[in-house]
């Protein structure tokens, strides 16, 4: 009986510590996706945009566990029209890979690096960037800014006429998720 007695004492001693925890979390997901993906080339600097993503999250205490971050390849758009979009997708392979996807175990808040895993055109890669994260009111701002080489990817520099795009892009995300 004492041990029984022990025993459930434990156990709603364990469920209060625990349980404030439990109702901390917060499930998100994304209200406005910003994307852009900038280069250059010979002749002139490039850029592609995009709002249609995925993301999604929970938040408990200092940090975002379980990320996954989603976007449709067709749905980045160039400045320079239709010829760059389909010498775009061509190189980003959207035909077989049709998303960019992003995935973390957690991202602390404020300023840190998202530790994860990027997959780009079939392949990936463990990668390491600068975030920010800000809580506003209900809603979490999630800014980065990265630059990835096509050729680490597999990926073949987009080109028109012999004259091809630089290896290097720059892939800025703004996610404002609640």
């Amino acid at each position: 009986m004492k041990t029984t007695k022990s025993l459930i004492s434990l156990g709603l001693v364990l469920g209060g510590l625990l349980f404030p925890q439990l109702s901390n979390a917060q499930k998100l997901n994304q209200k406005l996706t910003t994307i852009t993906v900038s280069g250059t080339s010979p002749m002139h600097d490039w850029e592609m945009t995009g709002s249609a993503a995925t993301f999604s999250g929970t938040v408990a205490n200092n940090a975002i566990t379980n990320i996954n971050f989603t976007v449709p390849v067709k749905n980045l758009k160039a400045e320079k029209g239709k010829t760059m979009e389909k010498k775009a997708y061509e190189a980003l392979k959207a035909d077989k890979a049709p998303n960019v996807t992003f995935t973390a175990t957690s991202i602390n808040l404020g300023k840190s690096n998202a530790v994860g895993k990027l997959s780009i055109a079939g392949a990936s890669k463990n990668v390491s960037f600068p975030v920010s994260i800000v809580k506003k009111g209900n809603a979490y701002i999630i800014d980065g800014t990265e630059t990835i080489k096509l050729s680490e990817f597999g990926m073949e520099r987009p080109g028109f006429m012999g004259i091809k795009t630089g290896d290097v892009v720059t892939v800025k995300v703004n996610v404002v998720a609640e």
